[in-house]
C-alpha cells in the first residue's frame, strides 16, 4: 500500500495568497460599481435630445480639414443648409464650428464668432461638451480676427512704405533726368560756340593767305 504524500505549506501558501489577492479584487470593482451606480444625477451631462456627441463634431472637422476641396464644400453646404431650415444650438454648433476652421474656401472666423455667442448664450440647450467645443472655437475664432486684422494693417503700412519709397525715388529719378537734359543743353550751346569760333578763326587765316 502506497502512503500518501501530505502537501507542503510551500505548495499552498502562494495558492492561497493568489486567492485572496483575486477575492479583494473583486469585491473593490463591486463596490466600485455600486459607488458609480447610486451617483447623483447632477454629475451626469443633462440629456439634451437630438445633442450629438463630441466625436461627431470631431469627425466632421477632421473630414472637412482632410477633404478635398469638393468635399469641403459638400460639408459646408450640408451644414449650412441645417443651420438654415432648423435653426437650433445644434445645427448653428455645427455650421459655426465649419466656418471656425481655417483651411478651406468657406471659413470665416467674423460670422462663426457670431454663431458662437449665440449659441453659448443658450447654454441650457447644450451639452458640456457641446459648451467646451463652441467656447474653445470662440476663442480661437477671436485670436484669428485679430491676427488677420494685425495682417491687414501691416500690409497696408508695408505698402504705404513702398508706395513713399517709390514716389521718392521718382523723384530723385526725375530729377536726375532733368540734370542730365540740362547738361546736353550746356553741351549743345558750348559744341555751337567752338563751332562759331573755328569759322571765325578759319576765315581768319584765309583773309591773311
Amino acid at each position: 500500500m502506497r502512503s500518501r504524500c501530505p502537501a507542503t505549506p510551500a505548495t499552498g501558501l502562494p495558492v492561497l495568497l493568489l486567492l485572496m489577492i483575486l477575492l479583494q479584487g473583486c469585491a473593490q470593482t463591486a463596490s466600485w460599481m455600486d459607488s458609480m451606480r447610486g451617483a447623483p444625477a447632477s454629475s451626469a451631462e443633462p440629456d439634451i435630445a437630438d445633442a450629438p456627441d463630441s466625436e461627431h463634431y470631431l469627425g466632421e472637422l477632421y473630414r472637412l480639414a482632410s477633404g478635398d476641396p469638393a468635399t469641403q464644400a459638400e460639408i459646408v453646404a450640408d451644414a449650412k443648409s441645417a443651420a438654415t431650415l432648423t435653426p437650433g444650438p445644434q445645427t448653428k454648433l455645427r455650421f459655426a464650428l465649419i466656418l471656425a476652421t481655417p483651411g478651406h474656401a468657406e471659413s470665416d472666423p467674423q460670422q462663426a464668432q457670431g454663431l458662437l455667442r449665440d449659441v453659448l448664450a443658450q447654454p441650457e440647450l447644450m451639452t458640456p461638451a457641446e459648451i467646451s467645443l463652441a467656447t474653445l472655437h470662440l476663442k480661437s475664432s477671436e485670436e484669428l480676427i485679430v491676427l488677420k486684422s494685425e495682417t491687414r494693417q501691416l500690409r497696408e503700412s508695408t505698402s504705404h512704405a513702398a508706395r513713399t519709397e517709390e514716389a521718392a525715388v521718382n523723384q530723385r529719378l526725375a530729377i536726375v533726368e532733368e540734370e542730365n537734359r540740362r547738361l546736353r543743353r550746356e553741351l549743345e550751346d558750348a559744341e555751337q560756340k567752338l563751332e562759331a569760333i573755328t569759322t571765325i578763326e578759319r576765315s581768319i587765316r584765309e583773309q591773311d593767305q
